[in-house]
């Protein structure tokens, strides 16, 4: 039956639908937006809409990526597929195969470099929708305002998350995530016992985050110090998003909290007092590594 021939030769192709299938699935595995772990709402930030396009352009670079040399091989392999089952060659077939081939593989490199350039117009319109939100948070974060928070300040040997200046002194908050526990009735248990040196959460217990924060907290107030030439008051502040932290047996200097209501604690707590002249020195040399820091990773080559 000469219609073999030609339905044959499809079974050559189940290994690359399935690739394109695993392709098609992963592409839905990606998705950068996340929810508040206080209240499950949306987190929003500047140029949010620009940021949800880049992702779809993502996906689409990945997609057209991933699924170009699966669909521009099925004619060539299809061909071969006829070529082991066919009792006479047509040259003129084959010669089909390969152009098709080839269009195939034009049409899949305009996608791309489509993907290119929207990408490329997207991260501009988002550099500068971020440039201009940095600006306008001057309104209500001015440089000279009492309160002046950096965010992933380079340390020593790790990066702090984020260092906040009051008029009270200087906070190092470290964030770390961690998924509830489910209990034998389905129902999440989200309770973490503080202890001096480790945290009881249901089911285990870590020492870590503890020893991490103290030893960023003792390098800035260190660094601080050497920098403004006198002692600066500095508390680590160890955030657990979502988590209801019960306080137990601990240690003044570092506070473990679950990051609600965050800025009111801070505000609150009263580590030390910063005069004028040391709290502008210090605000001034956060400014200074962080610029610093970001020039050399600018300068560094890529590998």
């Amino acid at each position: 039956m000469a219609w073999l021939e030609y339905l044959l030769p499809l079974i050559f192709l189940f290994p690359l639908a399935a690739t394109a299938v695993i392709v098609l699935v992963l592409r839905h595995l990606h998705d950068a937006r996340v929810r508040s772990p206080f209240d499950a709402h949306r987190l929003r930030e500047p140029g949010q809409a620009l940021r949800d396009r880049l992702d779809r352009a993502f996906a689409g670079l990945f997609l057209n990526g991933a699924l170009g040399p699966i669909v521009t091989l099925a004619p060539l392999v299809y061909g071969m597929g006829r070529m082991l089952f066919s009792s006479r060659h047509d040259w003129l077939e084959w010669a089909l195969y390969g152009a098709l081939s080839t269009l195939l593989v034009l049409l899949f490199c305009l996608r791309l470099i489509r993907d290119f350039q929207r990408i490329r117009r997207l991260k501009l319109g988002l550099a500068c929708e971020l440039a201009v939100g940095q600006e306008l948070e001057r309104l209500i974060r001015p440089e000279a305002h009492p309160y002046v928070v950096f965010h992933d300040l380079p340390g020593d040997t790790a990066t702090l998350d984020h260092v906040a200046v009051t008029p009270h002194g200087v906070f190092v908050v470290e964030t770390r995530a961690r998924t509830p526990a489910i209990g034998p009735d389905g129902r999440e248990i989200a309770r973490v016992t503080v202890e001096p040196e480790r945290l009881r959460f249901p089911g285990w217990s870590e020492r870590q985050p503890q020893r991490k924060t103290r030893q960023v907290t003792r390098w800035l107030a260190e660094w601080l110090e050497a920098q403004v030439g006198r002692p600066v008051p500095v508390k680590g502040v160890l955030a657990l998003p979502g988590w209801d932290v019960e306080e137990g047996e601990t240690e003044g200097d570092l506070l473990v909290v679950s990051g609600e209501a965050l800025a009111r604690r801070l505000a609150a707590c009263r580590p030390g007092r910063l005069d004028k002249a040391t709290h502008d020195a210090v605000i001034a040399a956060l400014h200074q590594r962080a610029s610093l820091m970001q020039s050399m990773s600018l300068a560094a080559p890529e590998i």
